[in-house]
């Protein structure tokens, strides 16, 4: 833990706290061995903890400890002293973008031009050392009181994104590149794009992108396009809005490739703001299919000229200097000449034969084809039968075993088969409640897909009486279900004779029984067969790899709530969704997801008056004892000097259930002064100074 006035690394003084992030927290330190002021960023507890994060952000910041240019904060030290993992960076005396955008409402174009320029100079000196930043964001750049751009956190975003740190912590998702939301791979054309966005903002003074939530601004990066800076501004010069349009491009291919480009442009629009000089690639217009012209078709026969044997060529030669030399004699050798120049070519008739020979060539294929398909009873002639049979076994499945089974696994291993699972309860103690006891279908026969597999499942004891909800809506259904103590699971499937959005059956059916808190499940309609979304499974992916699924699969996500989860393999990832995998809703649905932060953890507490070290004999009262408190896990609680005991401490929230206190002191003796009884000489005895260390093993009340 952090104090004001501590030492870090035997030189860095802490003075005071200028700032605190997601991640880290920022101090302002005096080097005392440089004699000058520096900032430390002290990266926060629960990183601390993470191993594998604390690994790559220290090899990451080492890199960006490499980087010295005037538009970079540069980084002179990386360290780490008792559980704590520090940098030490220029100090830059200033304002964040952020707030000098608040302050002004929004910039004007040539200073934020100005700005843009000065930010590109310090990522493209990054990107020519492989550093990419990641979170490029006004938070992260630094106007100094001398008016000098500076681009800070290098190095830190990798570290993060490789650790599936959420956009919360990160606090950039208003600015992250359509493959960064994906969870994708980025590259230096994410740190474009994550530019563009700030010249948006500096430019117009708001993002381009907003919502409730960091998921919903998310999907606005994947899927909508960017709105024009001079909707909001309309005196924003053409050039400018076209590099910021070029810079946030949903397709990397489509924006800048490099900051050199950027840069050039920015220049250009500081000179000539109102010409049309920014090129916008488009690689699928590039690399399209173009129909030939006579003129191509023209230049195509010269190449290929050009490219017979040499004795033919020796021969043309030959030809051709006799026809320059007869060419007073024969006129008629002098216009064989003229069409040689000319290529000798007839558009029209070499489209004629083109088609021609296209058309030869699909009729002998079609005979071809029809000839083998009658030989191996490919097509019709008596194999309506062999066809029938074929589609029925592609519309069919295998019927799993499920005896024996859970019923929460054997529903899922149904629907993932594409069948309709139903629960009925019978009362048997002789097996666990939720075994699943029969089912309606035999194992290893042949179902059609989507066959309705009534399940009867043990129940211990009687439960409560199952509510009726078949030809209600969903939503009126699903509440009449939870009222009565039920979980509700619904599938989707197709009626013609039900409305959409109405529940066509549920099981277990109306008046019987099932134990409070066991699952419901009702069949809701989607009405007549149309155009509709198949559910995918996104449990156990990332929050971020569940949007792009369901985004891609033309669903929308509703509500992302955090909860515990017993799983521990599940911690930081999806771990419900309210929809069935695999079953079919309309375009747009809302997929409400849960994301687990793990196993429900014990917390304990430590509220009590520490005592003086008397388990020493050499302690006095009064003396001056540095006193910590560490937890097993490392975490330090208390770390304070004092000469007067007990001290009081009252510490909540502590992970583990053991700890040390650790209590040290200086023992100091008086110089002493004897006389020889025989000689009668003085010996002098200087004094002593020791340090001495008392530890005591302390046990934590749990909350």
């Amino acid at each position: 833990m952090i104090k004001i006035g501590m030492m870090i690394g035997d030189r860095y003084e802490i003075l005071e706290k200028i700032g605190t992030g997601g991640m880290s927290d920022v101090y302002k330190a005096k080097d005392h061995k440089l004699n000058r002021f520096v900032a430390v960023k002290v990266l926060k507890q629960e990183f601390s903890e993470n191993a594998n994060f604390v690994s790559k952000f220290r090899v990451e910041a080492q890199a960006a400890a490499g980087l010295m240019h005037p538009n970079i904060v540069n980084v002179y030290d990386v360290g780490e002293e008792g559980g704590i993992y520090y940098i030490v960076m220029e100090l830059v005396e200033g304002i964040t973008l952020k707030k000098y955008i608040e302050k002004k409402a929004r910039l004007s174009v040539k200073e934020a031009i100005s700005i843009a320029i000065q930010v590109s100079m310090g990522i493209e000196a990054a990107h020519n050392n492989h550093i990419i930043h990641r979170d490029i964001k006004p938070q992260n750049i630094i106007i100094s009181k001398e008016g000098k751009v500076k681009v800070t956190d290098f190095g830190i975003a990798k570290a993060a994104t490789s650790n599936t740190i959420t956009s919360n912590v990160m606090g950039s998702v208003h600015y992250t590149s359509p493959e960064q939301a994906r969870g994708g791979y980025s590259d230096e054309k994410s740190d474009i794009y994550s530019l563009g966005i700030t010249m948006f903002e500096m430019l117009t003074g708001r993002v381009p992108f907003n919502g409730e939530t960091t998921v919903a601004i998310a999907i606005k990066h994947i899927q909508e396009e960017l709105p024009s800076p001079r909707e909001y501004v309309p005196e924003i010069p053409v050039s400018v809005e076209q590099i910021v349009c070029k810079c946030c491009q949903k397709s990397p291919d489509r924006r800048y490739q490099s900051m050199a480009e950027l840069i050039v442009d920015l220049k250009q629009s500081l000179i000539n703001p109102d010409e049309d000089f920014v090129k916008v690639i488009d690689p699928d217009e590039e690399a399209s299919t173009r129909m030939i012209t006579d003129k191509d078709m023209a230049q195509i026969k010269r190449q290929s000229d050009k490219r017979d044997s040499m004795e033919e060529a020796m021969r043309l030669k030959k030809d051709n200097g006799r026809a320059y030399v007869e060419e007073d004699e024969d006129e008629e050798e002098d216009d064989w000449e003229s069409d040689e120049e000319d290529e000798d070519y007839d558009p029209k008739m070499e489209r004629i034969t083109t088609i021609l020979a296209v058309v030869a060539a699909l009729l002998i294929g079609c005979i071809v084809i029809f000839l083998i398909g009658k030989t191996f009873g490919i097509f019709g002639f008596g194999s309506s039968t062999v066809d029938q049979e074929e589609t029925e076994d592609a519309e069919q499945v295998e019927m799993i075993r499920v005896v024996g089974m859970d019923v929460d696994e054997a529903k899922a291993a149904l629907l993932e088969l594409g069948l309709t699972p139903e629960i009925q309860y019978e009362v048997n103690s002789a097996y666990d409640a939720g075994t699943v006891l029969r089912a309606s279908v035999q194992e290893g026969l042949m179902v059609d897909i989507g066959t309705n597999i009534i399940l009867t499942v043990a129940e211990s004891e009687e439960g409560i009486t199952v509510p009726g909800v078949t030809g209600k809506s969903q939503t009126e259904a699903v509440s009449i279900l939870e009222n009565a103590g039920f979980v509700v699971n619904v599938t989707q499937s197709y009626d013609s004779t039900v409305e959409s959005g109405y529940v066509i059956s549920q099981s277990p059916e109306e008046n019987t029984t099932a134990p409070e808190g066991s699952s419901i499940t009702i069949r809701v309609s989607q009405g007549t067969e149309e155009n509709k979304v198949r559910v995918p499974d996104v449990i156990g992916l990332t929050e971020m790899d569940a949007v792009a699924n369901l985004t891609e699969s033309g669903l929308t996500v509703g509500t992302v709530t955090q909860v515990t989860n017993e799983d521990a393999s599940l911690t930081d990832l999806v771990c419900y969704q309210s929809y069935s995998v695999g079953s079919y809703v309309d375009k747009g649905t809302a997929i409400d997801l849960r994301v687990s932060t793990g196993p429900s953890q014990v917390t304990y507490r430590y509220s009590e008056g520490i005592t003086a070290p008397t388990e020493d004999s050499d302690y006095q009262s009064g003396m001056s004892v540095t006193v910590t408190v560490t937890t097993e896990d490392g975490t330090q609680l208390l770390s304070t000097q004092t000469s007067s005991f007990p001290v009081a401490v009252n510490y909540t929230g502590i992970k583990s259930a053991t700890g040390v206190i650790t209590y040290t002191f200086t023992v100091e003796t008086e110089e002493t002064t004897t006389t020889d009884p025989d000689t009668g000489e003085t010996v002098t005895t200087p004094g002593t100074s020791t340090e001495k260390t008392v530890t005591r093993e302390i046990s934590f009340t749990q909350e």
